[in-house]
């Protein structure tokens, strides 16, 4: 296998939560990394799918908003892209494409390193503090805002 057909990434455990997606190799700032697969829901039915299984941990989902409405679920059909953890200094970034979302470096990625997001999710009422409990944030970076949620 050549270098430029390498795996770059593998999921592994994460300390920042549960799996995480990892550099096997160095990636250049701006390389287009993985595109987020699954089923693309609307959001009415992804809420449906999200209430319905007992084992669904409160505020964990694969939901990956598309900005139109619809939504991604990396948990049906999806790839190892759902498990790109939050990060509030992210090394990553999505972009949507002809319907379908990318994440790409936003810097230099060296092997070994997390690759993370920042979720900026949003919430009905944000100052609610017993909605907001389920979106803290435990990245470790120094600029950490203590939670997922969009600033």
């Amino acid at each position: 296998m050549t270098a430029s057909r390498a795996r770059r990434i593998a999921v592994r455990r994460s300390a920042v939560h549960g799996r995480g997606v990892f550099a096997l190799r160095d990636i250049p700032a701006d390389a287009r990394i993985i595109q987020y697969r699954g089923d693309v829901l609307t959001w009415e039915l992804a809420q449906i799918r999200y209430e319905e299984p007992a084992d669904c941990v409160e505020g964990h989902t694969f939901f990956f908003d598309r900005g139109d409405g619809t939504v991604i679920d990396g948990g049906s059909n999806g790839n190892s892209a759902r498990y790109i953890n939050h990060g509030c200094d992210p090394n990553c970034e999505a972009f949507e494409h002809a319907g379908r979302v990318y994440i790409y470096a936003a810097r230099e990625i060296l092997a070994g390193t997390e690759l993370l997001l920042d979720y900026q999710l949003q919430l009905d009422d944000p100052r609610d503090p017993e909605l907001r409990r389920p979106y803290g944030c435990s990245c470790g970076a120094v600029s950490c805002r203590s939670t997922m949620l969009a600033p």
